[in-house]
């Protein structure tokens, strides 16, 4: 049985990034678009993870071109965007298919853990969060439609 520890991802310059280094610090995970209704909520992410980031919170984005091709770009163009439109400091993930017979493992994983709205296991649309406390369970997942800032509170409290 995979756990989140044992579970890594490519950054957006192509790095390996091991979970394993997340041990102790509450995680949330986010699949992002450029081009999406939702794309505004960098601005929330990015309050969330400047407000609670030294007291051991991150936030990875997994850009995804699957749901309406709203995430078109390269990986420089996806960073570069999320930095200059919206400030984002967090770590933004090398582009991710979320779903179907390519999906990343990372979200294998999540689904598996945390199931969404009617028991339903797939990722519905863009900005779907997944919250992971520090023992690396997944203890929340959230639409779309729910704004960061709506989950502050259950950060909070894993911090």
């Amino acid at each position: 049985m995979t756990d989140f520890y044992s579970l890594s991802s490519l950054d957006a310059k192509k790095n390996e990034v091991s979970f394993e280094q997340f041990k102790g610090k509450v995680v949330l995970i986010v699949n992002v678009a450029s081009k999406c209704g939702f794309t505004p909520q960098y601005d929330g992410l990015e309050k969330l993870y400047q407000t609670h980031k030294d007291q051991g919170l991150v936030i990875l984005g997994f850009p995804s071109n699957q749901f309406g091709s709203q995430e078109p770009g390269t990986e420089e163009e996806i960073t570069s965007f999320c930095r200059l439109n919206y400030g984002v400091t967090f770590p933004i993930m090398a582009k991710t298919d979320v779903n179907g017979d390519h999906e990343h493992p990372v979200y294998h994983w999540l689904k598996s853990q945390k199931s969404g709205l009617l028991g339903l296991t797939r990722i519905k649309w863009n900005f779907e969060k997944f919250l992971i406390n520090k023992e690396g369970q997944v203890v929340h997942r959230y639409s779309s439609l729910t704004k960061p800032e709506d989950i502050e509170k259950d950060i909070v409290a894993l911090l």
